[in-house]
């Protein structure tokens, strides 16, 4: 291994303080924890609310999945450009203000569309948030300091998922004692209802407070080694496809890791309906056991992905990746075909830490390999098709085979097809990935 060097392509202007970075970093990951709060609460209210508005598990999985994602999605390249140009914090002001309203106005709906609808803007808002947070943590710290925080920012996946959780069986318990709830300004609300006000409102004034952070100065590539002229959407575009196979590789292993993430949102069905746990049971453990695995997990790796890398190992991060993604993908299956809950769970939560390792060193692999100018585009194209993937295909093909091949009460069937499905060819291809990710990594060492 040899010995980090800063390379003669990226510009020498000094990065800030460590301890403003750090202050970034804990910025952004609290607007994380609320963002992923906001987006995975529906999940634990998916008993109440079909009750409520007389829908189906396919109608469920449009919800979680293509409401949310066609706005998530698709507004993430145009955004992504901005972030290349405009003033970032700005950007993670407006998108925290407006996906904490749309959740809170979530909890008016009264009907199918009215939900779906409400998802889509709980969408737009939340675009905003991760290629802001990327282009600000690449130029916070140096490539071989950036595990650490990308990790502490990506455990907000699992504290949000935690606090979600842990508020859902708050919930659920609350809906056997009482009917109904009265909002000022708003009147009478069921249970859920009220859970989508009192996770969206506090987000408006954490948005209001980005508005008065400090941009950190941004930093350039120069050299055409790395085959870029500019930041315009034509040169992230031919980037792209100058790379694709190394990019499009990184991007299928984590899509494997999204499908199945955002398929969990049916877990508290599968654990009700397969071993009989009620739906808050299963939302108080699962609380726990996000906040316990979750951010040790990526932390840990965080760190060590920075040990590797500062002694030569360009591809650590990658390497870890692969780690989470054999973790991950065989505990998703395993688990659904155990006789006890409990067992089922204590595996889950090597899933969790499969899953928070990819979740971390997935976007450090990408930016071990992207220019900083065009880091936004980049990032927002990384969060588009994972998103896409995971959101449409995940809960979605899920909910279609419960309801329409195994049945409702056979979903655990429906839960184990998915991982098999799609993690079979990705893995097929890892090495092949692994050896155009460490040609490209070297070029950024």
């Amino acid at each position: 291994m040899t010995e980090i060097k800063r390379p003669d392509n990226i510009s020498e202007k000094p990065y800030p303080p460590s301890g403003y970075g750090w202050f970034l970093v804990a910025m952004l990951t609290l607007a994380y924890v609320l963002s992923y709060i906001d987006r995975s609460i529906l999940g634990l209210l998916i008993e109440p609310i079909k009750a409520d508005l007389s829908l189906t598990d396919e109608q469920i999985g449009l919800i979680f999945g293509p409401a949310f994602a066609i706005l998530y999605a698709t507004m993430g390249i145009p955004i992504g450009w901005l972030v290349d140009r405009a003033r970032r914090t700005w950007i993670v002001s407006a998108g925290l203000i407006v996906w904490s309203a749309a959740t809170a106005i979530s909890g008016l709906a009264t009907s199918f569309w009215q939900l779906f609808f409400a998802r889509m803007t709980v969408g737009i808002g939340e675009a905003s948030l991760s290629p802001s947070a990327m282009s600000i943590i690449g130029d916070s710290f140096p490539p071989e300091k950036r595990g650490k925080p990308i990790a502490v920012y990506t455990a907000a996946l699992s504290m949000g998922g935690g606090i979600a959780y842990l508020i859902g069986g708050a919930v659920l318990d609350w809906a056997k004692s009482s009917s109904s709830i009265d909002v000022p300004l708003v009147g009478s609300l069921a249970p859920w209802q009220a859970t989508f006000f009192a996770v969206g409102l506090p987000g408006i004034l954490v948005g209001l407070f980005f508005v008065f952070m400090r941009d950190p100065e941004r930093r350039e590539v120069t050299s055409e080694d790395v085959g870029l002229a500019g930041n315009s959407l034509m040169d992230a575009a031919r980037y792209v496809g100058n790379n694709f196979a190394v990019i499009g590789g990184v991007l299928s292993l984590v899509c494997v890791m999204t499908i199945i993430a955002y398929s969990q949102a049916f877990l508290p069905a599968t654990f009700t309906r397969t071993w009989g746990w009620p739906a808050e049971k299963y939302a108080y453990i699962n609380g726990i056991g996000l906040l316990v695995f979750g951010p040790v997990t990526v932390i840990v790796t965080g760190i060590l992905s920075d040990k590797f890398s500062q002694k030569g190992m360009v591809d650590a991060s990658f390497r870890l990746m692969i780690l989470g993604f054999l973790m991950m993908v065989s505990t998703s299956i395993i688990s659904m075909f155990v006789p006890k809950p409990e067992i089922a769970y204590a595996i889950l939560c090597v899933n969790i830490m499969g899953m928070g390792i990819m979740s971390a060193m997935g976007i450090t692999s990408l930016l071990r390999i992207t220019p900083p100018q065009i880091r936004g585009q980049i990032v927002a194209l990384y969060y588009m098709v994972i998103s896409l993937a995971g959101l449409f295909l995940g809960p979605t093909i899920v909910g279609v085979l419960s309801t329409r091949v195994f049945g409702e009460e056979n979903i655990r069937f429906a839960m184990a097809t998915l991982p098999i499905v799609f993690g079979l060819i990705p893995f097929l291809l890892i090495p092949y990935i692994h050896k155009r990710y460490l040609v490209q990594a070297q070029k950024f060492s």
